[in-house]
């Protein structure tokens, strides 16, 4: 842990320069630490508030090389990172990586991410692998109605199939694509969320937020969560038992099913997390300078709620790709309590996270101030009003 900063600051090399990657430049920033992201999209939306861009796909050897021999530590905002590489170059340029690419190896596939933790005693749905349509015939006949997600590369319900009928296996096999996971479809109360931090002082866990869905994307977080009484403390309970058995230092994003007052593991992000946003505005220390001080290893923020907070995510509402314009932005920048986040993609497409915002009262209850932030973000647009011109 550091005693003294000076300039230039420490250089966090981070692969993937997505949203992520932009609001953890944002909150580095402040620290005096400059970040380098990899990423094969040119002028990613982290590169505005970034130090510098390499551009390069994430298996690119001689970049990954490049970004670890720039950088004093090493970690990424998205899955699709190479463990096997991260670990090969960190190594060689003797840097830390974190979280661990033996947790990335975990993660990414959800198959094995699931015996994992069935086997630690951590509380998850009933589950079994599906390699074929007969799989998917056999699960549906133990389990009865079931979610068969993609085994790799899934994530805003790409990759996930709901089957009720067994008549459908065939064609929810195609659809996701090869090798899958068959999971019982839990009747829920709600979806809640932690995000949890393992640091080199500890561990900490942020308030639950409860999320609330629409075809499979996230569509607002809710914090604190009208969940049952207890809930929350078993939810943080389960995130710390996750944060013990992964290892590497960072943020996680740990997803929940609250079921009857309990709760049972879907999830985990081993980075930060879209129902982690509303720790920007929301909580003392947000989830990107807590993921930038574990990386570093420096000591970890307070986690304590501020207010009332709710985000709600700025999806694409358009038929086709085209290029982005946000239309109605002055009903969010004049409302009292209100922060508005702009990913700085160039084009919007169906149902994209192109932004959020985030609302914050001190006295509100959650309800009210969930009906505040919708009414605000479903007054933002892509598609222009009639009479209104396109810049």
């Amino acid at each position: 842990m550091p005693e003294s900063i000076g300039t230039p600051g420490p250089v966090l090399g981070v692969v993937g320069g997505g949203q992520l990657g932009r609001m953890m430049a944002e909150a580095a920033a402040p620290l005096g630490v400059e970040l380098i992201v990899l990423d094969p999209t040119p002028d990613p939306p982290a590169a505005p508030v970034s130090r510098d861009t390499i551009t390069a796909d994430f298996d690119d050897g001689d970049a990954m090389r490049e970004l670890a021999e720039r950088s004093d530590a090493l970690t990424f905002e998205i899955e699709l990172a190479d463990p096997d590489l991260l670990e090969r170059v960190a190594e060689a340029a003797g840097i830390p990586v974190h979280p661990s690419p033996d947790t990335l190896r975990t993660i990414e596939d959800k198959l094995v991410q699931k015996r994992k933790l069935r086997a630690a005693g951590i509380p998850v749905p009933p589950f079994s692998p599906v390699d074929d349509p007969d799989d998917v015939r056999e699960a549906v006949a133990e389990f009865g109605s079931i979610m068969l997600k993609a085994r790799t590369g899934g994530y805003d319900g790409r990759g996930n199939v709901p089957v009720t009928d067994a008549d459908n296996a065939a064609e929810a096999y195609r659809a996701v694509g090869g090798a899958a996971m068959a999971e019982t479809l839990v009747g829920l109360d709600r979806e809640i969320s932690v995000i949890g931090v393992k640091g080199a002082d500890g561990i900490a866990t942020f308030p639950i937020g409860e999320n609330v869905h629409e075809e499979e994307i996230l569509r607002e977080t809710i914090v604190p969560s009208r969940s049952a009484e207890g809930v929350e403390e078993r939810a943080r309970a389960v995130a710390r038992d996750v944060l013990e058995l992964l290892d590497g230092r960072g943020v996680y994003g740990i997803e929940l099913f609250e079921v009857d007052g309990d709760v049972l593991l879907n999830e985990i992000a081993p980075r930060p997390h879209n129902s982690g946003h509303w720790t920007i505005e929301g909580a003392v220390t947000s989830q990107f300078e807590q993921h930038v001080r574990a990386v570093l290893g420096w000591p970890l923020g307070a986690t304590d709620r501020r207010a009332t907070t709710v985000t709600a995510n700025l999806l694409g509402d358009v038929d086709e790709p085209e290029r982005a314009t946000l239309y109605g932005v002055d009903r969010a920048l004049s409302a009292d309590g209100v922060s508005l986040h702009w990913y700085g993609k160039d084009e919007v497409r169906p149902l994209r996270k192109m932004g959020h915002l985030t609302a914050v009262e001190d006295d509100a209850g959650p309800d009210a101030l969930l009906d505040r932030a919708r009414r605000i973000r479903d007054g933002l647009t892509f598609a222009p009003r009639e009479g209104a011109e396109r810049p």
